[in-house]
């Protein structure tokens, strides 16, 4: 049976952290990508319950219903990850966290297990975003340099949101019945989160650190899962962190999914996670 899911609020120098909680047990934070929102996690959530874990999923700086300046100068990576630690520790957990990142999220996870080992048990990496040539090339030179006037990305309603998510959704793929790759409620929420995001959190992959050289110092058990058809992220970025991680247990790709498997097919991803977890 799901348990209640709990909302929470913290306000800490004036920067609101937007979180849901749910379940009892050892603690596990969700974290979302660029331009998403805790939401991400809506199937996953309720599994790790039942499963008896404490499952935390918040909104990113500048990311649904968590603060969102509007001085562009205000997004960086290290700002968005000085937000996320400071709300795991407004938590207090009693034991080491799980740490369960999609892209942006992964690149936080990362940075969190490389500050903080002692304070992390594991990870799950889902699409990581650790590296910055990582993008297709005409994304490196979008993210090349700063964004200064963001006034389009601001004033792009919602339908216009909803065409472009829809568009990269449908499966040209032959052989798959399914018309899109991702379901109708998913393309709704991730428009919707597309339209809640302060535009300058685009200038964020701008100052992600190359983490490549400091993975070797991350000996958590870790969880590799992939979409190989990811279009915002090089696929074959992925296989190239298992042979920097001394101690992924575990790596897994999907060749249907894109971006985000855990949200196209959480039934086949969800069972890749607990499995881990239960043998932790």
């Amino acid at each position: 049976m799901n348990q209640e899911i709990n909302k929470g609020r913290i306000l800490k120098k004036n920067k609101v952290v937007n979180y849901v909680q749910q379940g009892v047990g050892n603690p596990v934070i969700l974290t979302h990508g660029l331009a998403a929102s805790l939401h991400d996690w809506d199937d996953l959530l309720p599994e790790l319950a039942d499963a008896g874990y404490a499952g935390y999923a918040l909104d990113l700086y500048g990311h649904g219903e968590s603060c969102r300046p509007t001085d562009h100068h205000e997004y960086t990576f290290d700002t968005v990850f000085n937000h996320f630690s400071a709300w795991i520790d407004s938590l207090t957990p009693a034991n080491p966290l799980v740490l369960i990142g999609h892209s942006l999220g992964g690149g936080l996870s990362l940075q969190y297990a490389l500050c903080y080992p002692e304070r992390v048990r594991a990870l799950v990496l889902v699409n990581p975003f650790y590296d910055i040539h990582q993008l297709p090339p005409i994304l490196q030179m979008a993210f090349r340099r700063k964004l200064i006037n963001t006034t389009l990305i601001e004033h792009i309603p919602y339908p216009l949101f909803r065409f472009f998510v829809d568009l990269t959704s449908v499966n040209f793929h032959i052989g798959q019945r399914e018309k899109h790759t991702l379901p109708e409620h998913i393309r709704y929420q991730t428009a919707l989160d597309y339209t809640r995001a302060a535009s300058g959190i685009y200038n964020i992959p701008l100052s992600l650190p190359n983490l490549v050289s400091d993975l070797s110092r991350i000996h958590q058990p870790t969880l590799l899962l992939w979409g190989g058809r990811d279009q915002s992220l090089i696929p074959e970025s992925f296989p190239k962190i298992k042979e920097k991680l001394p101690n992924i247990v575990t790596a897994h790709k999907f060749p249907i999914c894109g971006h985000v498997p855990h949200q196209c097919h959480p039934d086949q991803l969800n069972p890749h996670v607990l499995e881990f977890l239960k043998d932790l």
